[in-house]
C-alpha cells in the first residue's frame, strides 16, 4: 500500500526491552513472542537483538467473531526488541554499551526490567541485588549519552546567536533546561514543557525523553505476595517519581504458560488465581504506553482491530486500512463496541439509529466498529 498519511504509517509500536545483564530480560522476551531468544547465565548472552511481534490482547475481537462468523480474525500487534544488557561505562563503550545505545535510539519506547528476585544460582553483574542500583546503572549510562549529544548542540547553538534570530535563544533556553535536569541525574521525560516548546526538545531524540514502562520481575515464590516485596515497593515509588508505571511479572512462570495451550493457559491462570497473565498486562500497557488505540472493522470476511496514534482522524484512520480510502473519503459509519454488543446486530443498531455518520473532522475513539465510504 503506497500513499498512507505519515500520522498512521507512523503510529509507534516498537518497544525495546532493556536492563542489566541477568535480571530476566531474555526469558520475558522467550515468553512473549516464544521465538527461543537464546538465554543463559552469564553476561552479554543477547548481542544483536531479538525482535518479536505479538498480538494486542482484545477480548472484543472474540465478540465480534461470535457475531460475524468471519473467515479469518487479525489483532493489532506491537513488537518488542530484546536488546543486549549493558554495564557501568556502556556510553564510553563499555562492554557493548555503543550497540546498546544505537539499539535503544531505534525504538519508540523503554520496557524497563528490574530484578526483584535474589537467587544463589543466577549470577548478578553487581554481585549482589538491587533494584534501585539497577535502574540507576542504565539511566546513568542513557543521561551521559544524551549529555554528549546535547553539549555538541549547545556549542553549534551558541555559533547561532551570533545571527540574532530569537529562535536560537528559545532552543538555548530549551537545552540549558534539560542539560541542568540531567547533570541532576533525571531523564529529559521528567520536564513538562508547553507543547511548542516539546517540539524543540523532541528534535535532540534524546534516549532520556523515550517512554519507559518498568517490569518489575519477582520469583515464582513471591508471585502471591507481590505487593509486599521490599524491592517491588521501591521500584513503584521510583518510577512514581518520574510519571511511568510499573507492572509486576514473573518471567519464569510467563515462560511456562506461553508453552500451554489456550485450555491449559486459562486453567493455570485460575490454579494461580490470576485473571490474566503478566505478560497480557505488559502488552496493553505498552499499547498505552505508546498513545496507541485501536478501531475495529467487522464483517463475514474478516475482522480486525486497526492500530492508530490516539486524536487520529477519520480520513487519515482510513488510509491505515489503503490509501484509496484516504483519498477518496466521503463519511465514516460508526458505533461504539459497547452500543453493538447491546443491540445484537450492526443491523439492529442501524434501525436504532446508532450507527453515525462521521466526517473529515472525527477524532477516532478506542473501540469505533466503522464502516468507510469512499468514492476513487
Amino acid at each position: 500500500m503506497t500513499g498512507i498519511s505519515e500520522r498512521t504509517m507512523n503510529a509507534k509500536m516498537k518497544l525495546g526491552i532493556v536492563g542489566l545483564p541477568n535480571v530476566g530480560k531474555s526469558t520475558l522476551f522467550n515468553a512473549i513472542t516464544r521465538a527461543g531468544a537464546e538465554c543463559a547465565n552469564y553476561p552479554f548472552c543477547t548481542i544483536e537483538p531479538n525482535v518479536g511481534i505479538v498480538p494486542v490482547p482484545d477480548e472484543r475481537l472474540d465478540k465480534l467473531a461470535e457475531m460475524y462468523h468471519p473467515e479469518r480474525v487479525v489483532p493489532a500487534t506491537i513488537e518488542f526488541v530484546d536488546i543486549a544488557g549493558l554495564v557501568k561505562g556502556a556510553s564510553r563503550g563499555e562492554g557493548l554499551g555503543n550497540k546498546f545505545l544505537s539499539h535503544i535510539r531505534e525504538v519508540d519506547a523503554i520496557v524497563h526490567v528490574v530484578r526483584c528476585f535474589e537467587d544463589p544460582d543466577i549470577v548478578h553483574v553487581d554481585g549482589s541485588v538491587s533494584p534501585l542500583r539497577d535502574i540507576e546503572t542504565i539511566n546513568l549510562e542513557l543521561i551521559f549519552s544524551d549529555l554528549e549529544i546535547l553539549e555538541r548542540r549547545i556549542e553549534k547553538t551558541k555559533k547561532m546567536l551570533k545571527s540574532g534570530d530569537k529562535k536560537f535563544l528559545e532552543e538555548m533556553e530549551i537545552y540549558e533546561k534539560i542539560k541542568e535536569t540531567l547533570e541532576s541525574g533525571k531523564p529529559a521525560r521528567s520536564i513538562p514543557f508547553a507543547p511548542q516548546q516539546q517540539e524543540i526538545a523532541d528534535q535532540l531524540f534524546l534516549l532520556t525523553s523515550k517512554p519507559v514502562l518498568y517490569a518489575a520481575n519477582i520469583s515464582e515464590e513471591d508471585l502471591s505476595s507481590a505487593e509486599e516485596n521490599d524491592m517491588v515497593k521501591a521500584v513503584r515509588e521510583y518510577a512514581a517519581s518520574e510519571g511511568s508505571e510499573v507492572i509486576v511479572i514473573c518471567a519464569r512462570i510467563e515462560e511456562e504458560i506461553a508453552q500451554l495451550d489456550d485450555e491449559e493457559r486459562k486453567a493455570f491462570l485460575e490454579e494461580l488465581g490470576l485473571k490474566e497473565s503478566g505478560l497480557d498486562k505488559l502488552v496493553k500497557a505498552s499499547y498505552r504506553l505508546l498513545g496507541l488505540i485501536s478501531f475495529l472493522t467487522a464483517g463475514p470476511k474478516e475482522v480486525r482491530a486497526w492500530t492508530i496514534t490516539r486524536g487520529t482522524r477519520a480520513p487519515q484512520a482510513a488510509g491505515k486500512i489503503h490509501s484509496d480510502f484516504e483519498r477518496g473519503f466521503i463519511r465514516a459509519e460508526v458505533i461504539s463496541f459497547d452500543e453493538l454488543m447491546q443491540c445484537g446486530s450492526y443491523t439492529a443498531a442501524r434501525e436504532k439509529g446508532l450507527v453515525r455518520s462521521e466526517g473529515r473532522d472525527y477524532v477516532m475513539q478506542d473501540g469505533d466498529v466503522t464502516v468507510f465510504r469512499f468514492n476513487v
